[in-house]
């Protein structure tokens, strides 16, 4: 054992000490404790939001959209969705129909959007599709050749399979009354849980035919979607299905559509990191003023030693050890505290949150161990930092003036 480690060791478990410097010194160990805990816990709950966001809106989104704008949609849609599903990287294509439309059900009406899919395919890719809550996933026509949708809306419409609804489009017909409204009823055939709320209220699937036919605009869509093995390549994918498609299409990106609320979630993690680092700072304090009344305390010992031959680099360790041991006790007690409650908090669902607000029902904590390496090296750097000038003062002392009277 080193002479510095073995003096430091001795120093800190000492029962001789002054009441108040080990009451400190516990107090500096846990500061560190709470900090790295604290932080753990705050980063694993930001990156379990995002990594559960963007893992359902992926589950329910495409990945690249391909549109024409000012054309009156992609008419080639199956030519072109087969050319283009050769590229590398993509999983599937599919073409869709989207519209907003008026949903009317039991005297009430809301704004939703409709997607008119081609099923088989649709359901290969689309994960709302196959999480059928209630009903079957059964687009044909009833007896009086009504069409079916798929939907799930605000649990106060209490709508179930088997109702009917009222759909109508603002892309109107001309008649002789003038410019109408394009009306069409609708049997429920079954409700989706896709995990993501605002999705889920705010959706509804039915026919590419039936979406085609409310809005008028022919044997026609106005997107081709696309699902890449890699969500993450979608930038560089979309460029080349951009380029491929030919002139006066347009793409788009999943990261694009939502860039506002990931770029939010990254802010709130630098902020939540400063902003509770500052815990671990002032607990390098702490560990700042329990070495500087050690070196109080410990001055006479101080003198002995070096004038027993200690040099001012050994005593100036004996201090770095003493506030690595700190540290380190005080960040494997953070770190372990903090994994131990992400990891049972994020497993058993224990916060429970409104999906109205939040669009998941509980809070995700996804622990990550590249945070938990730069936690470390940042409560390792405050503690080692505060050593510096209790050692140099250490290191300062005249052992003939601490000695003289004694």
């Amino acid at each position: 054992m080193r002479f510095e480690w073995f003096v430091a060791q001795r120093y800190l478990r000492s029962p001789y000490r002054p009441a108040v410097l080990r009451l400190v010194t516990l107090f500096s160990m846990i500061g560190v404790a709470a900090g790295v805990a604290t932080l753990v816990i705050a980063l694993s709950m930001n990156t379990g939001f995002r990594e559960t966001l963007q893992d359902r809106l992926l589950g329910v989104t495409a990945h690249v959209s391909l549109t024409r704008p000012g054309s009156g949609g992609i008419k080639n849609y199956e030519e072109l969705a087969t050319q283009l599903a050769r590229g590398a990287g993509v999983r599937s294509v599919t073409p869709a129909v989207y519209q907003t439309v008026l949903l009317s059900f039991a005297g009430q009406a809301r704004g939703v959007v409709t997607k008119g899919i081609d099923p088989e395919r649709e359901r290969k890719s689309d994960q709302a599709l196959q999480r059928i809550a209630a009903g079957s996933l059964d687009f044909s026509a009833d007896a009086e050749g009504i069409e079916a949708l798929l939907k799930q809306i605000a649990e106060e419409w209490k709508v179930s399979p088997g109702d009917y609804v009222t759909l109508t489009s603002p892309q109107g017909r001309l008649t002789p009354y003038g410019l109408t409204p394009r009306t069409r009823r609708f049997r429920v055939a079954g409700v989706f849980d896709s995990g993501f709320y605002d999705y889920d209220e705010n959706w509804c699937f039915m026919t590419l035919a039936a979406a085609q036919g409310l809005s008028g605009a022919g044997d026609a869509v106005n997107v081709l979607e696309f699902r890449l093995h890699q969500p993450e390549l979608a930038g560089e994918i979309a460029e080349q299905v951009r380029q491929a498609a030919g002139p006066g299409f347009s793409t788009t990106t999943w990261m694009e559509e939502n860039r506002a609320l990931f770029r939010a979630l990254r802010l709130e993690k630098l902020v939540t990191a400063i902003f509770i680092g500052l815990i671990t700072f002032v607990a390098g304090l702490n560990i700042l003023v329990v070495l500087s009344m050690t070196v109080t305390d410990k001055a006479r010992d101080i003198a002995v030693l070096r004038s027993m031959g200690a040099r001012r680099e050994q005593i100036r360790t004996i201090f770095l050890w003493q506030g690595i041991s700190i540290g380190a006790l005080g960040t494997l007690i953070g770190l372990v505290a903090g994994y131990t409650f992400s990891w049972v908090a994020g497993s058993y669902h224990l916060i429970p949150l409104d999906p109205q607000v939040y669009a998941i029902p509980y809070v995700p904590f996804h622990p990550s161990v590249l945070d938990g390496l730069w936690i470390t090296t940042v409560a390792m750097g405050i503690s080692i930092a505060a050593t510096i000038l209790p050692a140099r003062a250490a290191v300062r002392l005249l052992p003939v003036e601490v000695l003289r009277y004694e």
